[in-house]
């Protein structure tokens, strides 16, 4: 049985380019498994994510409204990283990330094609491959 992690990716798989295929501009950031019947898409836009948008996209994901309630999210303060370009556009801010065995806070130093170097807050400098990485975070500068 795929573990929660294999699942998401499973699902990120699947309903990334089925959505960003029906809906040009849509950006699947992160598919998050909140119970194994329920799952959360965060999507993105250049022109913003609003009620119609969300509702777009659910209807994209009609077919798996048999197996789960589907929620679709705004990436909020919190964006999700989840891929090189999430990573490469947050250059310079601070994230929250957790792999199977750790988690830690700091600044995005570089995003390279395999992996994100991340300065943590005592200055160590930790380079942690795409795919270890279960979820990483914006962390909101405007909280302290």
């Amino acid at each position: 049985m795929p573990t929660t992690l294999e699942k998401e990716r499973q699902l990120q798989r699947v309903i990334a380019p089925q959505v960003e295929h029906d809906l040009p501009g849509v950006d699947v950031l992160a598919v998050e498994l909140l119970t194994p019947s329920r799952f959360r898409v965060y999507i993105d836009h250049p022109e913003g994510v609003d009620h119609a948008l969300c509702a777009s996209v659910t209807d994209v994901l009609r077919d798996y409204l048999r197996e789960y309630s589907v929620e679709v999210s705004s990436p909020g303060l919190d964006r999700p990283l989840r891929r090189q370009q999430h990573f490469e556009a947050a250059l310079g801010r601070r994230v929250r990330l957790r792999t199977a065995g750790r988690k830690l806070s700091g600044e995005i130093l570089s995003a390279g094609e395999q992996s994100v170097k991340v300065a943590a807050v005592d200055g160590a400098e930790t380079e942690i491959p795409y795919a270890e990485i279960v979820r990483a975070n914006l962390i909101d500068e405007g909280v302290t």
